[in-house]
């Protein structure tokens, strides 16, 4: 597909790691998103996650979370050695990253953010992350989403 190039994937080119580029067309305004998405590509739903920017301790972190779940927040915080996470602010999160809710890519970010990730992903063969662009995924290897972002991994899901 001719213009799929976003931040994300000239990342991955220019570090050499294998992804695939998956499109899908679901509106980002419906409830139950992440889901639909899964749907859409015909993978499991525990192998697709959300990107979700959070503030803990007032210091702006990614979230990566399967779209099954809930993200804990008093977890993630635990998790960067803080005492207390909220969601950022969508306007906050949109220019800290240069993506659109719906499109925020743990990879290729504006300004490169502490990133965690829930530890389910690590017991996956690939997962599926935005690619920075609505209706766009990339699968990738889970080491290699942590290796490029130096995220940790940690339990971040309610359950």
């Amino acid at each position: 597909m001719a213009g799929q190039g976003t931040p994300a994937t000239a990342l991955l080119v220019k570090r050499g790691i294998a992804y695939r580029t998956h499109p899908y067309r679901v509106s980002p305004d419906v409830p139950n998103y992440g889901a639909l998405v899964a749907e859409a590509l015909g993978v499991a739903p525990e192998r697709v996650f959300k990107s979700l920017v959070t503030e803990v301790d007032g210091a702006l972190t990614v979230a990566v979370v399967p779209v099954t779940g809930e993200l804990d927040l008093k977890a993630l915080a635990a998790a960067v050695g803080g005492k207390r996470a909220t969601m950022a602010d969508r306007a906050v999160a949109e220019r800290a990253t240069g993506y659109v809710r719906g499109g925020i890519s743990p990879l290729g970010q504006r300004r490169r953010l502490p990133t965690v990730l829930d530890e389910s992903a690590l017991d996956l063969p690939t997962i599926y992350v935005s690619a920075g662009r609505r209706g766009l995924q990339l699968e990738l290897a889970a080491a290699d989403l942590v290796a490029l972002t130096d995220a940790r991994a940690a339990p971040l899901q309610t359950h």
